[in-house]
């Protein structure tokens, strides 16, 4: 497979130090509305974060993956899963694929740390190719291979992707789309959730939105502008 044309290497989510054995795992959330199975208004949807990395003591995206989950309510009324995932390929995938067959969601809604970008960013697209600058936090540094072998070349992102950017801007902060998520963990979460969200079912959405630093977009805002895209998502046909 070769690389599309204009597509460089990923300027975010470039994450190779993880937290502490397992802290990832202490990282998620449910907050139910209504009873496992029972058909739901609002739906449900997961929200997810990647783990700190480099220099960075902290990432936002996980920051704001743990605010969403210990507040009280779930945007639009839905039934709320959250988790930090840890910047690794294989474990990355997979647990995402775990968590569209574990909970059913509506809508699926990854979050990174786009570290060069200075606002929040929308994503339109994830490809079927990694190129990874950095070996991610197991080690595993793969070039020019697809995320998924024999998968598509690509999945359009299935959230309203200008609602969503609507939805952020709607609380006051900078928002654009985004025609590349890069080619690290990142876009392979993304790829692999619009592939898992496929054939799961025709009506679950999936999309990724990129942060950056929390010197441009302190935690609060972020925290705002997610929950307000989150429940631009409650209710989107799928």
């Amino acid at each position: 497979m070769t690389r599309p044309p204009g597509v460089r290497d990923p300027p975010a989510c470039r994450s190779w130090l993880a937290r502490p054995a397992l802290a990832w795992e202490r990282d998620r959330h449910v907050l139910p509305h209504g009873r496992r199975g029972r058909p739901m208004t609002a739906g449900t949807v997961v929200v997810t974060g990647f783990t700190p990395f480099g220099t960075h003591t902290e990432n936002p995206s996980a920051d704001v993956v743990r605010e969403l989950g210990a507040a009280p309510g779930a945007p639009g009324g839905a039934r709320l899963v959250t988790d930090v995932l840890p910047t690794s390929f294989a474990r990355a995938t997979s647990r995402v694929r775990e968590l569209v067959d574990e909970h059913e969601p509506s809508a699926l809604l990854a979050l990174g740390l786009a570290e060069n970008r200075t606002v929040l960013t929308v994503e339109r697209v994830g490809i079927n190719l990694v190129d990874a600058r950095i070996p991610d936090v197991d080690g595993v540094q793969p070039v020019d291979v697809p995320v998924r072998d024999g998968g598509p070349d690509a999945h359009l992102a299935t959230i309203d992707v200008r609602a969503a950017v609507a939805a952020a801007r709607g609380t006051g902060i900078e928002a654009e789309t985004s025609s590349t998520a890069g080619l690290y963990v990142c876009n392979a979460v993304l790829y692999t959730a619009l592939d898992a969200a496929r054939a799961a079912s025709p009506g679950t959405v999936a999309g990724f939105v990129h942060l950056p630093p929390a010197r441009d977009l302190p935690l609060a805002d972020a925290v705002r502008a997610v929950r307000a895209i989150v429940a631009s998502l409650v209710g989107q046909p799928g």
